[in-house]
């Protein structure tokens, strides 16, 4: 991962965007995050599509199947390239895939809060109200990541 990422650094280097591969550079855990975070979005908005209009799935249920295949691809990258998990044990990590899960339903259900607040009872934009509502899941489900699921052991120091 670290060779991939150094390769692409080099290129906006070369190309004079030295300041955004310097930017990354300082914030690497923050930016793998938003670039897996994309790629999660990417495969549940696909995800959906396929069960949804292809295989002709229900809303609802082609909606939950694409969440629950990019949650599992969010936990994945999660524990191995953003935040480098130290779950070894099987029972540390259920705990983590549980903790992950459960972050997750809670900021679905922030979600659904804010959507239905902002659309049902003040009659906002709903696309703006989602754009508003993903930042705010955003912005939580990284906050629950770092300081709940995959936090350092206490006697490891971080680096």
């Amino acid at each position: 991962m670290e060779k991939i990422e150094d390769f692409f650094l080099n290129i906006l280097d070369k190309i004079k965007l030295k300041k955004l591969a310097d930017l990354y550079r300082a914030h690497r855990e923050v930016m793998r995050y938003l670039v897996f975070g994309v790629l999660t979005t990417i495969i549940n908005i696909v995800a959906y599509a396929v069960f949804y209009y292809g295989l002709k799935v229900p809303n609802l249920i082609s909606n939950i199947i694409a969440w629950i295949l990019s949650v599992i691809v969010a936990y994945l990258t999660n524990k191995g390239y953003v935040f480098h998990s130290e779950a070894n044990t099987g029972k540390e990590i259920l705990k983590e895939v549980l903790s992950f899960f459960a972050s997750r339903i809670a900021t679905l259900g922030i979600d659904e809060l804010i959507m239905y607040i902002g659309v049902n009872l003040l009659n906002l934009n709903g696309t703006i109200m989602k754009i508003i509502s993903n930042i705010v899941v955003i912005i939580l489900n990284f906050i629950f990541s770092k300081l709940f699921v995959f936090k350092k052991k206490k006697n490891n120091k971080q680096g």
